[in-house]
């Protein structure tokens, strides 16, 4: 007959025994401000996909569309104490936690994807990344929200000026709302969730937005006006609860980067290929499209403006960098 320790070190093992599979097994909630029409949702069930079959299952990942968890700022914060696991999210909500990141927003730093890509991919993107690990949260993948262009339910807009007096939707990044004042709008930061209420009752007179978000939460159903202004560009990020990326095993980490990695890169795919499908398919709706504004007049009074401001605060280092990658 066994002694009671013998018996006791044996329920232990046995225990530790049963333990191991469900330690391993892993659901992760992932969560985005886009509807189920968005390549943001696309990308985030491609994500899914590839870390499911890479990881036969011991990872699973729920998807949380249009602020089902919660707007930006509280996505970010979910992230960070880890209420949440993992979201997408755009850069400017990520600046009230990281100021440095306000630069990735200022007007006209991107002249084209390529630069952006090329800044976001390669060893600046990797200061960035540290960043985001300093304030508890991993990267998972450089996503894309797009270059931004402007809406409005009053009048075409084609010179800074149009916008005089325009009550226009921004997000909550200082780049953002200096622009826009300095055109002379009256910049109205409010959270993405609550922009097509506020459009539809005229709360706001517009927005600004790349065309294929636009198109894919129905902004043109409440807008008579877009101005192709691409007057900014905005990243978006795949992030992770620090200490729950750190938990998983090196294998699965692995998995994870290159799995969001993917995601990023088939986003940025599926928007270069549905922007002149989504522009033409709002333009038969009736949406009046300024294809050629004054993109110079825009770029003149807003760019060195905000760059003085950002420098002023954070130096040139990081705008040095960008530029050089141009």
């Amino acid at each position: 007959m066994k002694s009671i320790p013998s018996l006791v070190a044996a329920g232990a093992a046995l225990a530790v025994l049963v333990a191991v599979p469900a330690a391993a097994q892993q659901q992760l909630r992932l969560a985005h401000y886009a509807s189920t029409s968005s390549t943001t949702h696309a990308a985030a069930e491609h994500f899914k996909e590839e870390v499911e079959q890479r990881t036969d299952g011991e990872i699973t990942v729920s998807i949380h569309p249009a602020h089902e968890l919660g707007d930006d700022p509280s996505q970010v914060r979910g992230v960070r104490l880890g209420t949440i696991d993992m979201a997408v999210i755009g850069n400017p909500f990520f600046t009230a936690v990281i100021p440095e990141l306000n630069a990735l927003d200022l007007p006209f730093l991107f002249e084209s994807p390529e630069h952006a890509y090329r800044v976001l991919d390669g060893e600046i993107g990797e200061t960035i990344h540290g960043w985001f690990q300093e304030e508890g949260m991993q990267v998972l993948g450089n996503w894309e929200i797009g270059f931004r262009n402007i809406t409005n339910s009053e009048r075409p807009i084609v010179e800074p000026s149009d916008l005089e007096g325009l009550a226009i939707r921004t997000t909550p990044n200082p780049a953002h709302i200096k622009a826009f004042e300095t055109w002379g709008a009256n910049p109205t930061p409010m959270s993405f969730n609550e922009v097509y209420l506020a459009l539809e009752t005229g709360a706001v007179d517009g927005q600004e937005n790349p065309v294929v978000l636009i198109h894919a939460v129905r902004f043109h159903e409440v807008q008579e006006h877009m101005s192709l202004t691409r007057h900014a560009y905005t990243a978006a990020y795949l992030v992770m609860n620090r200490a729950k990326f750190d938990g998983l095993t090196e294998e699965q980490r692995q998995i994870l980067l290159e799995a969001g990695q993917n995601a990023g890169q088939f986003e940025r795919d599926l928007v270069a290929e549905r922007e002149s499908k989504s522009l033409e398919a709002m333009k038969a709706e009736g949406l009046q499209v300024e294809e050629n504004p004054n993109r110079e007049a825009f770029m003149a009074a807003a760019k060195d403006v905000t760059r003085a401001a950002y420098v002023e605060e954070h130096g040139s280092e990081l705008l040095d960098r960008i530029d050089a990658a141009r």
